[in-house]
């Protein structure tokens, strides 16, 4: 029987109430479900859903190029678009930008100062690579950014890795995208790998070990990334313009938690609240901390206990049942619960 995953906070009990319903969109899911199971139902939905791609170039129809301008809008100023990677409109570096005219956009070259299309999930990482020949995955606008030419160059097919401050080359060798456009990142990541699994595959574009996936298939750094930048209203925005084009939806948009709920690790935002209300599916364990400083949970089933810190690393793991504390700094700490006998989750 498949394992199951319960994740918990201690010494600072965390409870979600619903403050939104579930959007129509996943009106069909079963979000009773968690790992592979719940990954499987939203890879369905979102493939079932995208009933529209369009050409990368086009001059007689919608493009890719159209649909940019509007889902990527610069919400300061309707007549520019955002820049990812960017962080400074007003020093002379006109790579740094972080927004851009419209009319601004490259058709040619010379291109210094103007922008383009920026596939996030480099083209030539996917296997087969992207192709932008014909509309397809190579031309999934929830991939395509707008992106200033020489910064796009910059940062070619890199893979993404950890870093802090703005975006640049890391001394790895990797492409940080910047403090503020890390989260975004992670979450068109786990979207292309939804969508196209095969083709894909998240750890073929980011760096570092896939610790907190069961399955080893996402790396930790987007996992991290998704709970440490929340989504932005610019992301909703973006979100909600391109499904009316395509039709489908980047789920860990519309909620970051389905990450933690699919691959674990750091526990990110819930908007809408427990995804299962159902007592049936509800299981609680007692949990005892003693004067000697042992954690003891109270189970008759085999359990692994992984405790993380609050920015996901992990601490310790045990195939028991208890955890001994003392060399623990009194603190806040995420406690994940393998349950062999149970294939049900539940956020306490």
């Amino acid at each position: 029987m498949k394992k199951a995953i319960y994740i918990l906070s201690f010494f600072c009990f965390v409870y979600y109430s619903a403050s939104s319903q579930i959007p129509l969109y996943y009106q069909g899911v079963d979000f009773t479900l968690v790992g592979d199971n719940l990954k499987s139902e939203l890879a369905s939905l979102v493939s079932t859903s995208h009933h529209t791609d369009f050409a990368y170039t086009s001059s007689s129809a919608i493009d890719t190029w159209d649909i940019i301008k509007t889902s990527d809008t610069y919400l300061m100023d309707s007549t520019k678009v955002y820049l990812i990677y960017g962080y400074d409109d007003f020093d002379q570096a006109f790579q740094n930008d972080i927004s851009r005219d419209k009319s601004l956009s490259c058709h040619g070259s010379p291109c210094d100062g103007l922008w383009n299309r920026e596939h996030v999930y480099p083209k030539s990482l996917a296997n087969p690579s992207l192709s932008t020949s014909f509309p397809g995955p190579g031309t999934d606008v929830h991939n395509l950014r707008s992106c200033d030419y020489v910064t796009n160059t910059f940062r070619g097919n890199r893979k993404f890795g950890p870093g802090n401050g703005v975006a640049g080359v890391t001394n790895n060798g990797h492409w940080y995208p910047g403090d503020e456009w890390k989260g975004d990142i992670a979450r068109i990541m786990m979207y292309m790998y939804l969508r196209y699994p095969n083709q894909c595959p998240a750890t073929n574009v980011g760096a570092g070990i896939s610790s907190f996936s069961p399955q080893g298939d996402l790396p930790d750094i987007f996992l991290m990334w998704n709970a440490e930048d929340p989504v932005s209203v610019f992301e909703i925005n973006r979100n909600n313009i391109i499904s009316s084009y395509q039709g489908n939806r980047n789920p860990f948009v519309d909620n970051p938690f389905l990450a933690t709920a699919i691959w674990s690790g750091p526990i990110a935002d819930n908007p809408w609240g427990p995804l299962s209300m159902g007592n049936e599916h509800i299981k609680k364990y007692k949990i005892t901390v003693t004067k000697e400083r042992m954690l003891f949970i109270n189970s008759d089933n085999k359990l692994d206990l992984t405790l993380y810190d609050v920015n996901g690393r992990m601490i310790l793991k045990t195939h028991s049942n208890e955890i001994f504390l003392n060399a623990i700094v009194t603190g806040i700490y995420f406690l994940k619960i393998e349950d062999h006998q149970i294939e049900k989750l539940v956020i306490f």
